[in-house]
């Protein structure tokens, strides 16, 4: 082909001839990062200015290089930014730094995860690493798992393989049951579950909301009272789905219990443990989880807790073999291994981008002692965050964390209940924009509760009494009456 037609840095020339241009733009890409990242405390948290309108138009001719990099450096800009000690809105860490030099590695590499043939390294990888986190779990010899694209597809996954292997549904699917499969899970568990629900074809409402008790955890009593409901109504039970680390509140659900009225009603056992997984890896803390091992799949998102760069989220099953049995497509046109499996078979999706590379490199860096360090710092500044809060009577705190999230809302007893809320969001944007922190503000019970997330392990208690600071000074303004 004509390649004067593109420009001359278009792709790197496996011969070699234009290393020296596509050096020097590799240099300056990453020194602008660089520079974003180790400057990340003194901007905000959230972009600054309005974001940009950036052109869709595909222009015509090639644009220069000096216009992308410009490009590149408003995206930086403007983009939310989590590296910062005073992002502590949601569950997104700053980048672990072989996290993201994996994913550049893996991007220049543009292996397929489809199968072995596509990606003989790094498919090998996936399940030796995912076997080891499985054991972690104490899932058994028999354990393992797959990376998928984020906790939804991982809950998904394996509420399809549950779905199989206590239904049967595999080859015939859901129109020779004669009673509507349903599911149990916290009223408080991701909104995922319902999607995975609808996705399958059991419809959302087979999706069972359990009450939870004053703590945010799914209520035993009341999940026994709804499968026997559920079967006098001539539904067919499947499977229980826990939380542990509830969105917004980070709660755990007593998961001995939920396991045990499995186990009773022979039930699959899916323990959705997408941001509260990693707890495993603490030893001071990893009692949280008891009752994880009796699972038999797990959701496990090491992009949160793990500072994994997005996205890196995986599903582990007890039974690994029932991904074969009971999920397996064979992919005809690909070749095949004796001892290894193509993971596109196994996977909802077929191609896949290697995340295991830059999950693999962020564990060999930090190592196990890393790992427990970064989550008992998290416990650590928690202590630090409810002792301050406790110290205000005009705060409430939603339940006791069991977690780094706390859900907390300011409750000024001057104020009607009924305008609560109108203080809350008043005080979010004061503490943004006076306080230079974010903080979310989701709906919990129909109100307005801010989500405290201390994951940034440069966020100190300093931050933290600062931010009290700046919370007390703003009750004491006139217009906090709002």
């Amino acid at each position: 082909m004509d390649r004067t037609v593109l420009p001359a840095t278009a792709f790197i020339d496996p011969s070699g001839h234009n290393r020296a241009e596509i050096e020097i733009l590799m240099q300056r890409v990453s020194q602008q990062i660089l520079d974003h990242l180790s400057g990340a405390g003194l901007e905000s948290p959230l972009p600054s200015s309005a974001p940009a309108q950036f052109s869709a138009l595909l222009p015509d001719l090639p644009a220069g290089t000096e216009v992308l990099l410009e490009q590149i450096q408003q995206v930086l800009a403007q983009a939310m930014n989590p590296a910062h000690p005073g992002y502590l809105g949601h569950m997104d860490p700053l980048p672990s730094t072989f996290s993201l030099l994996g994913d550049w590695v893996a991007a220049a590499l543009n292996n397929n995860m489809l199968s072995v043939e596509m990606s003989p390294p790094f498919s090998r990888l996936e399940l030796l690493l995912l076997r080891a986190i499985a054991q972690m779990f104490g899932l058994g010899a028999e354990a393992g798992g797959l990376l998928v694209s984020g906790g939804s597809l991982a809950n998904l996954q394996a509420i399809a393989v549950a779905r199989n292997v206590k239904l049967g549904t595999l080859t015939t699917g859901l129109s020779q049951r004669s009673r509507p499969p349903v599911l149990f899970t916290s009223e408080l568990a991701h909104t995922s579950i319902r999607k995975a629900a609808m996705v399958l074809g059991l419809g959302t409402e087979a999706a069972i909301a359990v009450p939870t008790n004053d703590q945010n955890q799914m209520d035993p009593l009341a999940l026994k009272t709804a499968i026997v409901s559920a079967i006098a109504a001539g539904q067919e039970p499947f499977a229980i789905v826990a939380t542990a680390g509830t969105t917004v509140t980070g709660s755990i659900d007593p998961l001995p219990d939920l396991a045990a009225i499995a186990r009773a009603h022979g039930l699959w056992f899916h323990v959705d443990a997408a941001y509260g997984g990693a707890l495993v890896f603490s030893p001071r803390h990893r009692h949280r989880l008891q009752g994880i091992e009796q699972a038999d799949s797990v959701t496990f998102n090491p992009q949160k807790w793990l500072y994994v760069t997005k996205t890196c989220a995986s599903v582990l099953f007890r039974q690994f073999q029932y991904l074969h049995r009971h999920f397996q497509i064979a992919a005809p046109y690909m070749n095949t291994e004796e001892d290894w499996p193509n993971l596109g078979e196994l996977t909802i999706q077929g191609t896949r981008h290697v995340d295991v590379l830059k999950l693999w490199l962020t564990l060999q860096h930090f190592g196990k002692q890393g790992c427990a360090a970064l989550i008992d710092a998290s416990y650590d500044l928690t202590a630090h965050f409810l002792q301050n809060l406790r110290q205000r009577p005009y705060l409430t705190l939603a339940s006791e964390p069991e977690m780094n999230v706390i859900c907390w809302r300011g409750s000024p007893p001057d104020l009607p209940r009924d305008r609560w809320d109108e203080w809350n969001i008043a005080l979010q944007q004061y503490l943004l924009t006076q306080g230079n922190t974010f903080l979310s503000l989701p709906l919990y019970r129909h109100q307005r509760w801010f989500k405290a997330v201390l994951l940034n392990p440069f966020t100190t208690p300093a931050h933290l009494d600062a931010l009290f600071y700046h919370i007390d000074a703003f009750a004491t303004l006139p217009s906090a009456g709002v």
